[in-house]
């Protein structure tokens, strides 16, 4: 098969991709895409445990192998996604994703040069000090419990669709701005409160300005209320306001043209169901397609791939390739199909290496046998997606997905709350007290600790959390069980805000609602 050959299989996959009705991209594309974690094989992973990925090792092992993993010749007596399934499940997995070198970073998935990040995923390109965050990336330090912060953005804390932004509090859809709270489509703005839909403006509080002495004296009551604060995020009900777009569709998306269903998503020209991406002038042509860019082009139907990528079709997790095809967690790799988990490899097939020759030829024979089975151009069926359906961001984006429907595909689904791991003899601190009438008669004197007793104003007007807050376990009104860790102390401590009374995974759901 010669280039011009392959040129024409990427040509019909284009077709069909860009076709995509958008609950099914997000269904396909988008469920591969997970948001929790888990404890697997021992390991805290990404690996939904119910048994589908069954051979978890760790980052290390997985990176040591990684020259000599699994390969399969193609069977011809079987579909593409059969033969792709006995080698996706034969894969030794690393229990996380990890692309380049990363420091502190034991507990983060998909992290591509990152440093000290903890429960957070998709966190990159010089990313420091990122804690229970989701897409946070381009030299982004000190951010926690958000979603889409990017470009040199430092001190964000329970935010989301942040560009450029500098000490970023309870705020979405900022860009270019600095020290924001409880706020929503700002620009180029500093020192705002309670504001929407502002440019270059300061000392601002419900959209109305005050003068400097005016507007710190008001700051410093609003900022007193802080059992308030949450409150205040889950009542930014303004939506996004698209900037700097020509001929665009869709919510939370700047500097791009020609996009259609766009979500999340800054300069990109030319897409079609596209979310959750930082694109550079570059970036182009990107259909069906979550978490990319990057000085990329030429994506449909991936999810999570980028810098410097081009031409990937079908595939998760790639880096820094080309060329390929059905594909799964590739670094610097190029013209590959249907391989798993390979770096620095070229024409290879299902794992095994070929001449360009033997390439060319062999992938045209699958490519036919693919269109003669009407597959060719679909995304991985949801037998082969190892991830909860409803832990990933298509969930997240879309809950009319039922129960029913989603397994009746073959998608995982967690029925049961995810386990957590309590020190024997840890002190449990609840968020609320439980209702009395919700008690039986004989315990309705309320015992315990509570959050509360945690943090308070000293007699100076200070505000305090307690250090012994680190030693505890805290419950949340829903019975989920999180803690404190000494950076996001700290941080709490130096911004004065309050103890967070969700779990890590309840407040990035909230900064996902739109």
């Amino acid at each position: 098969m010669s280039q011009n050959k392959l040129d024409t299989w990427k040509q019909k996959i284009r077709e069909k991709r860009k076709n995509t009705p958008f609950r099914q991209y997000l269904k396909e594309v988008a469920s591969w895409k997970p948001f929790s974690f888990y404890k697997n094989g021992g390991m805290v992973t990404r690996y939904a445990p119910e048994g589908r990925v069954k051979n978890i090792v760790s980052i290390q092992n997985f990176n040591e192998m990684r020259d000599n993993l699994p390969q399969r010749e193609y069977d011809n007596g079987k579909d593409f996604f059969d033969n792709f399934s006995s080698l996706f499940f034969d894969i030794p997995f690393g229990n996380l994703i990890h692309f380049n070198t990363n420091e502190n970073a034991e507990y983060a998935d998909a992290v591509f040069t990152g440093k000290n990040v903890y429960l957070s995923n998709t966190i990159g390109i010089d990313a420091e000090n990122i804690y229970y965050s989701v897409l946070c990336y381009d030299k982004v330090v000190n951010i926690f419990n958000s979603f889409m912060v990017m470009n040199k953005s430092q001190n964000v804390y329970q935010s989301s669709a942040i560009n450029n932004g500098y000490n970023i509090f309870y705020s979405k859809f900022i860009s270019d701005s600095s020290d924001i709270w409880f706020s929503t489509n700002l620009i180029g703005c500093r020192e705002c409160i309670f504001c929407d839909a502002l440019q270059n403006k300061k000392f601002f509080i419900e959209n109305q300005e005050y003068s400097e002495n005016e507007y710190k004296k008001k700051k410093e009551e609003i900022l007193r209320e802080k059992e308030k604060f949450l409150a205040y995020f889950q009542g930014l009900t303004k939506k996004a306001i698209n900037y700097g777009t020509k001929n665009s569709t869709g919510n939370v998306i700047y500097f791009c043209e020609n996009v259609e269903n766009g979500f999340y998503f800054t300069r990109l020209k030319d897409g079609r169901n596209v979310g959750c991406g930082h694109g550079t002038n570059g970036s182009n042509d990107f259909y069906d397609c979550l978490d990319v860019g990057v000085n990329s082009k030429d994506f449909y139907a991936v999810m999570g791939a980028g810098e410097n990528s081009d031409n990937i079709y079908c595939s998760a997790e790639i880096g820094r390739s080309s060329h390929i095809f059905y594909s799964y967690f590739l670094e610097s790799c190029s013209f590959c199909l249907g391989c798993v988990g390979l770096k620095n490899k070229h024409f290879c097939i299902f794992n095994k290496q070929y001449s360009k020759e033997e390439w060319h030829k062999k992938a045209d024979e699958i490519f036919s046998s693919m269109e003669r089975e009407n597959i060719l151009g679909n995304f991985f069926p949801g037998t082969l997606n190892p991830f909860y359906f409803n832990d990933s961001i298509a969930y997240f984006l879309d809950n009319s997905f039922s129960q029913d429907e989603i397994q009746k595909e073959g998608y995982l689904w967690r029925k049961d709350a995810i386990k957590v791991d309590i020190p024997e003899g840890a002190e449990v601190v609840r968020t609320t007290p439980p209702a009395r009438s919700s008690l039986p008669p004989q315990s309705r004197v309320i015992d315990g600790e509570f959050l509360d007793f945690y943090q308070a104003f000293d007699s100076n007007g200070n505000w305090q959390i307690n250090p012994e807050i680190l030693k505890k376990v805290i419950q949340d009104s829903k019975g989920n069980f999180y803690k404190i860790i000494k950076p996001e102390y700290d941080f709490l401590i130096k911004y004065a805000l309050p103890l967070p009374n969700l779990h890590w995974f309840e407040r990035i759901k909230l900064c996902v609602k739109n």
